[in-house]
Formats: structure tokens, sequence, C-alpha cells
């Protein structure tokens, strides 16, 4: 145990190490001859961005640096507001899923929050500077989501997005009912079916109103002056859904097939409360009239489909069609590494379903903004809104662009330059690493075992996640 938990710090010392770059000091930026992708305003040619403890100043052409600002000539290259990916679990690793209930709507991912996972610093590399980060899809009701920003190098706390609405995973489907995850020794647990999952959340909501109503009859009587009354017994899992039923908390809702997304609009429909995004929503173009109707909004996956039963009926040109339907869509990335190219993913909707380059870039910008509740601060680039934005090379719905540099809030968290500059230092820093005695190899023969805790970049979606931590 002593050599495994060695391992563990060893390895997240270098990866703390590979993606550092030195705090960024610089309270005043001066972005000169953009090609500024506003998102809102449109394009504006050879533009110049300034910005200001944390904020876009102003947007222009021929501004003036103010004195001691960095300057960075931004000639031939875009500037994009940082993406916003609505459906990650960075920063989660190994709590992702508390699948011991069917309703965990107690957990808070905010209590459990990696700032060391490397995901960030990719992320950052590929222009992403916010995310929601979401409970597994285990459960019919799951746990408290949090909404960040990519605060690289801060500590934990630092990446929680001021003000931005709360938020709680919800899930249809085979995850919840299990079917996908037959492992030995797995004892079953209900839901086993759709109408099980159905009748877990309606149970949850007909507790819920009941705490609600003992709550509204307690705070009359006090108003009252009434001296026999007793508060009721707060209960931290009904808690949550009485905020939903006041509209105070935002659902998110894990779903798939085009029957059950109905069913759960009915649901919400029947208790008074909204279903904020869809998530996933493969099938959610054949209800995309409903969806609108209800006031709901969509994220869902570019092309990623057939991996399961009720993700054969998907189609790349579902997001196009839900957009033409007037539903505010995005596409995410519930994967670290796709999370780092959501621009292609992106641009693949202008390929599959015409939408124009405005209407791609909003699909991981301004809507995913909207989604989050945080658009009056990010999502486009527009005087006043916080300074969370990338210079690339090239346009960001071009498969030949790279990121040079990603502010949040302002400071400089990625550098590309920085970080070649860097490199062959980190080469010879991990080195050493390896040849640590912990590192080398077992007597047996073999390599080392990674510790469990690390989430590796190439396990993605749910599903995955909900098989490794039934391993656990």
């Amino acid at each position: 145990m002593k050599r495994l938990f060695l391992i563990a710090c060893l390895v997240t010392f270098a990866c703390i190490n590979i993606g550092a770059q030195p705090r960024d000091a610089a309270q005043t930026t001066l972005i000169k001859n953009a090609t500024v992708l506003t998102v809102t305003r449109g394009t504006l040619q050879n533009t110049d961005v300034l910005i200001r403890n944390g904020k876009i100043a102003t947007v222009g052409q021929n501004l003036s640096a103010p004195t001691g600002a960095r300057v960075i000539d931004a000639t031939g290259k875009f500037v994009l507001p940082g993406i916003i990916d609505a459906h990650s679990h960075a920063m989660m690793d190994g709590s992702v899923n508390e699948c011991t209930k069917s309703v965990t709507s107690m957990a808070r991912a905010q209590d459990i929050l990696n700032p060391n996972a490397i995901n960030i610093y990719r992320g950052l590399a590929g222009g992403t500077t916010s995310a929601l980060l979401l409970h597994g899809s285990c459960n019919a009701i799951g746990g408290l989501s949090q909404t960040v920003k990519f605060k690289w190098g801060h500590p934990a706390a630092d990446f929680i997005f001021p003000g931005a609405p709360t938020g709680i995973k919800f899930a249809l489907g085979e995850n919840p009912k299990r079917t996908n995850f037959n492992i030995p020794g797995l004892q079953p647990r209900y839901p086993a079916t759709r109408m099980g999952v159905e009748e877990v959340i309606r149970d949850a909501f007909t507790r819920a109103r009941d705490y609600k109503r003992d709550w509204d009859d307690y705070r009359a009587a006090v108003s009252r002056r009434d001296q026999n009354v007793m508060p009721p017994r707060r209960d931290l899992e009904l808690e949550p859904l009485v905020e939903i039923l006041e509209g105070k908390r935002y659902v998110h809702a894990h779903c798939y097939r085009a029957e059950e997304i109905l069913m759960l609009i009915n649901l919400a429909d029947e208790f008074g409360f909204k279903i904020r995004t869809f998530q996933h929503v493969l099938e959610g173009y054949k209800v995309a009239t409903e969806i609108a109707r209800h006031g709901g909004m969509a994220s869902a996956f570019a092309d990623f489909w057939g991996y399961k039963m009720e993700a054969y009926d998907a189609i790349p040109y579902a997001v196009p069609i839900m957009t033409r339907h007037g539903v505010v869509s995005s596409v995410n990335s519930d994967s670290d590494e796709r999370a780092r190219r959501l621009n292609i993913e992106a641009a693949k909707m202008m390929r599959y379903g015409g939408l124009t380059e405005e209407e791609a870039l909003k699909l991981v910008t301004l809507n995913p903004a909207m989604q989050l509740g945080v658009d009056n601060r990010v999502g486009s680039i527009e005087v006043g809104k916080d300074a969370d934005l990338a210079i690339w090379t090239a346009h960001p719905l071009s498969v030949y662009a790279r990121v040079e540099q990603t502010f949040v809030d302002g400071e400089l968290l990625f550098d590309r330059q920085a970080d070649i500059a860097r490199r062959a230092q980190m080469d010879a820093e991990r080195k050493t690493l390896e040849a640590a005695d912990p590192n080398k190899p077992t007597p047996g023969g073999g390599p080392p075992r990674a510790p469990s805790a690390i989430r590796r970049a190439s396990q993605h979606d749910d599903d995955i996640q909900d098989r490794e931590d039934h391993k656990r």
C-alpha cells in the first residue's frame, strides 16, 4: 500500500509539472490586429481586444496599450470566446458515480474536485475554459453538479464559477436500470426497467412536494407566532428536489430514446418544473418540437453513436435538426479527450447539417453558456464579459487550427510557446521519476501497476465510467 501511495504521488507530481507554467501576473493585456469571432456580433477583421481586471474592457481598432500592459500581436490569428463543455466529468476521478441508491441527490460534486487533474491543462490547450461537471448516470436522480472555470494552477475553490446556477443530474434508460453492467457479484438494484426509472423520479418528487408543504406550513406557523410548532426534520435528499420545484436548481437529464424524453417532459410538466438540458439526447431530433415547447435545451454528441442498443437510432443530423426547431443546442464532450477538440465537434455540424459558421461556433460557446445559466458572463466577446478567450493560429473550425494562448478571467493559463520551451526540462523530469525505485518494474516482470484513481484520457462516456466505478 505504501508503495502504491508513493507511485500515485509521483505520477500526480509529474502531471502537475507537465503542464505547470508560471502564474500570470499581468492584469492588462492588449491583443492587436486579430480576426475576432465575437459569436454574437459577427466577425471583426483587424480588431483589438483590451483585457483589464479580468474583463473585456474594449473591442475595436487601433487601441492603445496602457502603460505596463502586455501586448500580443495577433496578426493573422483568430480570437474566439473560451469553449464551454456542457457535459464533463473532469476533476472527479474516482468519484463520478454514487451507485448505491437510485436517488443520490445529497451527493455534491463540488466537494471532491481535483485541481491537479491533467485534463484541465489539456482542455485549456484546446481553448476550453469552462465546464459543467456532472454526476454519473447510474441513478435515476444523481448528485449535484458543479460549473467550473479551468483555473489551472489554482486551488480547487478558485475553480467554482462565481454565481453560476446550481444543477443536478438525472438519468434515463439503460444506465440507471443497469442494463449494460452485468458485473459478477454485483447485486441487482431497483429500477430494472424504464417504467421503474419513471416511478423512482415520480416517487422522489411526490415526497419532495410533501416535504416542501411541511416546511411551508411550519414557516407560516412561525410567521403567525405560533408557539407550538416544531420544524420538520431536515432531509438532504429532498432539499435539492424542493429547489427544483421552486425553480432554483437546473435539471440536466441524461437521455437517449424519444419515448423516455417525452416521459420526462410529461412528468416535469405534471410537477411544474423544467428540464434545463437534455444531455446526450441522441433521439432528440424525433421530438424536437416537444423539447422546444417544453422550453428545454439540448446538449449532444456530434457523431458518437451505435455503442449500445439505445444509441442505434442516433444520427449526425440531430443537433442541426433540433437547432432548426428552435432548441438551443450544444455539442459536449463527456470525455477528457473530446473536451480539447470541441472546436472540431462543432465544425462537424456544418459538414453534416449545414449550420452556418456562427451557428456552429455557438454550439460550443454561447449556447452551452445559456444552458449553464452563465451567458451574461461568458460565451461571446463583448465588453463587460469575463475575459475567457483563446487565440488560435487559424479559424477554430479548421482541423489545422491550434491554440496559441488561453486566458481565463484575463489570466494567461496556457501559452503554447512557453509549453514548448519547457519540454526538454519536463522530459528530463519524467525520466528521473521513471527511474525512481517505486516506478521500476516489479520483481516478477512487467510494468508497475498504475494508480487506479487516475482516469485515462481515452476512458470517456458515462457508460465506461459506470463500469469502472463498479469494479472499484
